[in-house]
């Protein structure tokens, strides 16, 4: 198991990967994945291969529809819908980064993804966290099971990424013993079958939501046919409407108004969990790519030897390897911050609320980095296969639409890049992060004559300081637009949208970096070649795109000497040393199609 971020002196704060070295020694790597954790992979993938993908067209077409709630029995037989209800209340308690391995390889299982991961995410965490323990007590065992389906109603049709401007009431009756909830929910998923909904209501005049706990049973429930929707299509979806829903005072979850507070926290879980399960269905579509190639011959010959071929399996496994790495760095950071509040004393749910939260700028990061790769992965599928990527009858057809919805999912990508860095910049002010400090110096090292002295010498020396150029570029531009807009910053989405990109490319050329550093030190440089080719290709791919995006920024607010001085920086901070990219990619080509998929 890795060497854990609670051994240093002080453990790495959430947003400060961007001021703040990281040795590779402490982060955790998928190959530090310890023999339980890869059994419990095993027993994910046996179930994709035994009950999903034979049958995902019957899946698809919801002509049965009792087949999806059969299929999350069978998982609940499995233990895969309690992994994050604790053991006390009938699941297994896993830590953040073992449940995350389940969300990785279910990922694959296109409908099915969608289904579990709402039921084990937000349906069954808002119980969790804020349940107390009479709620905890009824529901959790039968939400582990599966003997209770979960569904989560947020979003309205006129609150969307707006969520706290809904319009569904609730309103205590003359005993004082129920709450009638009124109001209309739409695209709720698994609103067809599940029996406990949690729903987000307001309260008389109130400003900001409750949340409750509904039994289907409680009557007062109606609902639309099912959603036709372009991809996931075998996954349940509803329009849900609440007629005088008599919901018990007891089933109110939490305190009155905490009701954003917990949607807004639960996001953060869905997040990170889509970011992963995103590169599960990413390495699953490279390997049908990657065997079609193989076997389909053009000029006599196998595409998989052409070079345009292996460029785009190169360049889906770069991303692919590059996100992974990323997310399980930040997974660890939150079991981590998690096991050292719980050391200080402080409540289990809690603490862990606290240490999502913490970590809620790299959720959002790896929720639009994941997303990202796996629409980038699943169109070069498309393409490889050529016409029969195009057909229905070829398995990218599924794989290209049943992607589209994750960079929707869970807050769209645009609503995270600016809660990235309205995050960032809040903790900024409150002083949890010290911005000011870096950000001045780089502003000081602009106006110096460059270093144009050799580098530091050692593993990755070269990619080391490219990569804290890119970090420097990132604050000169952010800096320079906090100064140049103040207040107004959140008014300018394309300059928010270009510094969210420069920091997540920042953040995940890192991640991979350091996965290969950590490595090459526990197996040598020799056995980590294509790693390492890896690696320098995605910060090659990262410096190029902050570059963009830093001009882009720039040329939105500075004119005149400061935009030529910034200019210069930005060139300045993302000068890269030339490598052949190609012959890497040919490299880490040749390694995956003899693999025949996703090689690590």
């Amino acid at each position: 198991m890795a060497a854990t971020s609670t051994s240093r002196d002080r453990a790495i704060k959430g947003g400060e990967f961007l001021i703040r070295e990281t040795p590779a020694a402490d982060v955790f790597i998928p190959e530090d994945f310890n023999e339980e954790q890869r059994m419990i992979e095993q027993q994910c993938n046996d179930f994709l291969q035994k009950e999903i993908l034979g049958r995902l067209d019957e899946i698809d077409s919801m002509k049965d529809p009792k087949l999806m709630p059969s299929l999350l029995d069978k998982a609940g037989e499995l233990g895969l819908l309690g992994t994050s209800v604790p053991a006390e209340y009938g699941g297994f308690g896993m830590d953040f980064n073992t449940t995350m391995l389940v969300a990785e390889v279910i990922g694959g299982g296109h409908s099915i993804a969608v289904a579990l991961s709402a039921h084990t995410g937000i349906g069954t965490l808002p119980i969790v966290y804020y349940g107390n323990d009479d709620q905890k007590k009824k529901y959790l065992p039968k939400l582990a099971t599966g003997e209770y389906k979960a569904a989560y109603c947020l979003t309205e049709p006129d609150s969307g990424s707006d969520a706290n401007s809904g319009k569904t009431k609730a309103a205590l009756t003359p005993d004082g013993k129920h709450y009638l909830i009124n109001g209309q929910k739409m695209w709720i998923t698994n609103g067809g079958f599940a029996d406990i909904f949690i729903v987000f209501a307001k309260i008389d005049a109130d400003k900001n939501l409750t949340a409750f706990i509904v039994e289907k049973g409680f009557g007062g429930i109606t609902m639309n046919e099912e959603e036709h929707k372009m991809g996931i299509k075998g996954s349940s979806t509803r329009q849900i409407f609440f007629n005088d829903c008599k919901v018990p005072v007891e089933n109110m979850l939490s305190e009155r108004e905490n009701g954003f507070k917990i949607a807004v926290n639960i996001l953060n879980i869905g997040r990170i969990k889509l970011g992963v399960a995103a590169i599960g269905g990413s390495k699953r579509t490279l390997s049908l790519a990657t065997n079609y190639a193989k076997e389909r011959k053009q000029f006599s010959t196998a595409i998989a030897n052409f070079g345009a071929i292996k460029h785009k399996l190169a360049e889906m496994t770069v991303r692919i390897f590059a996100s992974e790495s990323a997310c399980y760095r930040a997974g660890q950071n939150i079991d981590d911050a998690y096991t050292a509040l719980v050391a200080e004393g402080m409540d289990a749910s809690k603490a862990k609320l606290k240490s999502l939260e913490e970590f809620a700028i790299e959720c959002a990061i790896l929720k639009v980095h994941g997303s990202e790769v796996l629409d980038f992965v699943v169109d070069e599928g498309v393409q490889i296969y050529g016409g029969m990527g195009f057909s229905a009858e070829g398995p990218m057809d599924r794989a290209y639409r049943d992607a589209r919805i994750n960079r929707i999912f869970e807050g769209t990508n645009e609503i995270n890049r600016i809660l990235t860095i309205d995050m960032l910049i809040k903790r900024a002010m409150k002083g949890s992060i010290d911005l000011m400090t870096p950000a001045m110096a780089v502003q000081k090292e602009l106006m110096a004559i460059p270093d144009f002295g050799a580098s530091d010498e050692g593993l990755f020396a070269a990619e080391k300081k490219a990569l804290r150029n890119l970090k420097k570029a990132g604050l000169m531009v952010a800096g320079a637009a906090v100064q140049k807009f103040m207040m107004k910053l959140g008014e300018e989405q394309e300059v928010l949208m270009n510094l969210a990109d420069m920091l997540i490319e920042g953040y995940v050329a890192e991640s991979a970096l350091l996965r290969v550093e950590k490595l090459i030190g526990q197996r040598g440089e020799a056995a980590c070649e294509i790693e390492k080719e890896i690696a320098i290709v995605y910060l090659h791919h990262a410096v190029d795109k902050a570059a963009a995006c830093g001009r882009e920024a720039i040329n939105a607010f500075a004119t005149g000497d400061e935009l030529r001085l910034m200019l210069l920086g930005l060139k300045r901070f993302t000068k890269i040393d030339p490598y052949n990219l190609k012959q890497a990619r040919r490299k880490i080509a040749d390694t995956v199609i003899a693999k025949g998929g996703y090689p690590f």
